[in-house]
């Protein structure tokens, strides 16, 4: 069976730190984290292969996140720095088992249930 779960989520003020961990099931290629605020399309945030030798961040959080992945432990996490009332969204842990890494939603087959990130002003 296929899992993905989140956490790390929660109520943070702007300029503050989170992280976000995923642990996965099984095992994939393509790992990324993806972002979903209300009325908005879900959107990539970072992505990362397994070697890490990809990796992809959206320009609005370059500098400030940092996504890696624990090969030991089968997790991708996302240390989230300088927060911005903007970052405010539900965070998804997204995985694919083949291909080369990917920025579209609906190119990932495997998805967790999201975390909710909240950034104060």
């Amino acid at each position: 069976q296929v899992q993905l779960v989140e956490s790390g989520g929660g109520l943070v003020q702007a300029g503050g730190s989170l992280r976000l961990s995923c642990v996965a099931s099984g095992h994939f290629f393509n790992t990324a984290w993806f972002r979903q605020a209300p009325g908005k399309e879900r959107d990539i945030v970072a992505a990362i292969t397994w070697s890490g030798d990809n990796i992809y961040y959206t320009d609005s959080v370059k500098g400030r996140f940092t996504i890696s992945r624990d090969g030991a432990k089968n997790t991708v996490s996302l240390q989230m720095n300088s927060l911005k009332p903007e970052d405010t969204a539900v965070y998804y842990c997204a995985a694919d088992r083949y291909g080369p890494i990917r920025v579209g939603a609906n190119e990932y087959d495997y998805w967790g249930q999201g975390t909710q990130v909240t950034v104060s002003s």
